[in-house]
Order: C-alpha cells, then structure tokens, then sequence
C-alpha cells in the first residue's frame, strides 16, 4: 500500500505519495498559516451582502475573514465562532481573505499537514532521499514553469484569478492526443492538489464519442470528488474541486524566490562533509534568507555547524549550491 513520507523541512513541511516510484500526490505547508479547519473567536465587522456575505476580524491577530453565509440575526458588531474552510488564497502582488462559516464549540487550531494526511511515515534527512528518487525537483520544476511533459505532447499550465488552466498540445492524432491530454492534466490536478475551478483546453472533436472518451480517461486517472461539465465541440472540459488551501503552483509562484530559499535549505540539510556550510544563491534568494534568520539558525542546529550565506549575481534563482568546509 502507498503510503505518505513527510519531512518537517525549514521554512516548510512537505509531503509526497508515491505509487510505482513516482510522486502521485504532493503537499506543501508553510508554518504560521491559518490552517483551514482552525474554530476561532471574531467580531463581524462589516455586511457586504445583507443575509449572505461579511467581514470577520478574528481574535488573536489572526486578522480577517470573509464569512459566508452569514448566519440569521447576526448584526455588525456582534461576537461569534467561526470555522475557516478556505486558507487565504495566494497570488503574487494581491492579498485575499481567507473564507470561514459560522460555528459551534471552542476555539482550536486547525490540523496539520502531517495529522490531516496520517499516518505518515517520517522522512529522515540522513540516508536514501526518497523525496528526490521520486521526483521532487522535477515537480517543483513543473510546478514553476508550469510546462508538463507526457507521453506524445504537453500541458502548458496557466494560474489566473478565475480558475487553472492547462492547454494541451502534441504531435498526435487529436483524438489520440484529448485523452492522453486529458489523463496527464488529471494526474497533474492530483499531484499539485490544485483545486477551485480548472479548465482543460484539448483539441476540437467532432465526434461525440471521441469527447466521451477523453472525458472517461480524465475520470479515469482523479479520484473523486469533483464535479465537471462534459467536452464541448470546442475540446473544453471544466472542473471544480474542493478547494481548501493553496495548490503547489500557487506556493512556488506566488514568492518565487523564498520558494527557492526553501529548497536550497532542503539541499543543505542533506549536504554531505563537515565544518560551515556556505549558501551560495542569488541575491534575490539570499535576501530571503537574511529576512529569516531563524532558518538559518534551525539549519545550523539540525547540522551542527555554522551557516554562511552569499550572493552571487550570475546565479539564476534555482541554481543556488552548498560549499561545506570540509567535503
């Protein structure tokens, strides 16, 4: 049975699952988040839509909330509980506020990304990487760049405020290449957890049964649930998926530099020698790392040496490497 590796990484706690030695689901969290399933105390601040929409400031400098729907007889100013059930979405340059609902009980924080997904199997930094046997460089690659390889042609994926979008393209047939298309951007949809509104961009078929079959092998590769029209004459397919927090594209791409930072960390961490550790990475990257002290200071515990930094402008973001002063 596949089962769920989990790191407590710096900066980030991952998690990937993997079936046939490739990674079929994967999982980032980045601490200090307000967790969905968290029950806090707020204070309704503001009706946007009477009956139906409001603002919640949350108790404990948790900030706000858009609480919908707005339970019967409560008025502005009023206190309440308050579950949230969308984290803040991420989008580079644009804050939003995450979604809550009322409700019952006390206070308490919502899971973890390690609890929500349990059991896990703890992923030491000493020994085999399985993260990387797997793919795990591959899929943040893919996750940045948002270009996706499969067997006759590729998903070009998009992020935009509205929805996902993935357009497919190839060198086979076009009836061929909808359902193999429309596999490999079910799988994709999977293994970023990507949800919200998605849409799917195959070639035009005219034949009803060409359509049925791509739509039976997107099916067939995303486990339920989700909802999704059928493809139109025009190859569109449109899906909807819970969506509870931020899919693995939003993370990377909403702050591509510290999503870098966090990785060359990963990769200090695991780095083999003794003595200081240098962290050689673009500014941009390295910047990150003088804003959060505290990473480098967890990485110098968890190896047991000092942990320099420097910058170097001919790196690009990603290419960031470790030196340790004795290999």
């Amino acid at each position: 049975m596949a089962e769920w590796l989990y790191e407590e990484g710096i900066g980030e706690r991952r998690a990937i699952l993997v079936e046939g030695g490739e990674i079929v689901e994967a999982a980032i969290e980045l601490p200090g988040t307000l967790r969905a399933g968290a029950v806090l105390k707020g204070r309704l601040t503001a009706i946007l839509i009477p009956g139906r929409r409001g603002i919640v400031a949350l108790d404990g400098g948790g900030g706000e909330a858009l609480i919908e729907p707005l339970p019967p007889g409560v008025t502005e100013g009023a206190m309440l509980h308050v579950e949230i059930v969308r984290e803040a979405p991420v989008e580079p340059g644009r804050a939003k506020l995450p979604k809550c609902r009322a409700a019952d009980g006390p206070p308490r924080p919502g899971p973890t990304l390690a609890e929500r997904l349990a059991p896990v199997a703890r992923h030491p930094a000493a020994g085999p990487d399985r993260f990387e046997e797997a793919g795990w460089s591959e899929l943040i690659e893919e996750a940045m760049r948002g270009e996706i390889a499969f067997p006759g042609g590729a998903l070009r994926m998009s992020l935009t405020p509205a929805m996902t979008l993935f357009d497919v393209d190839g060198g086979l047939a076009p009836a061929e290449l909808a359902v193999a298309g429309a596999a490999a951007a079910a799988r994709a949809v999977r293994r970023f957890g990507i949800g919200g509104s998605i849409g799917i961009d195959l070639p035009t078929l005219a034949a009803k049964a060409e359509r049925q079959a791509a739509a039976a092998a997107f099916d067939a590769a995303l486990p339920p649930p989700f909802e999704r029209t059928a493809v139109n004459g025009f190859g569109f397919l449109q899906v909807v998926r819970r969506r509870a927090r931020a899919s693995i594209p939003e993370i990377v791409r909403a702050d591509p530099a510290a999503a870098a930072a966090r990785a060359l960390l990963r990769r200090a961490e695991r780095t083999a020698g003794a003595g200081p550790r240098e962290l050689v990475a673009a500014p941009a990257v390295v910047a990150v790392l003088e804003r959060q002290p505290d990473w480098t200071a967890e990485l110098a515990r968890r190896v047991g040496a000092g942990i320099g930094l420097r910058a170097d402008p001919a790196l690009p973001i990603w290419s960031g490497h470790v030196q340790s002063r004795f290999a």
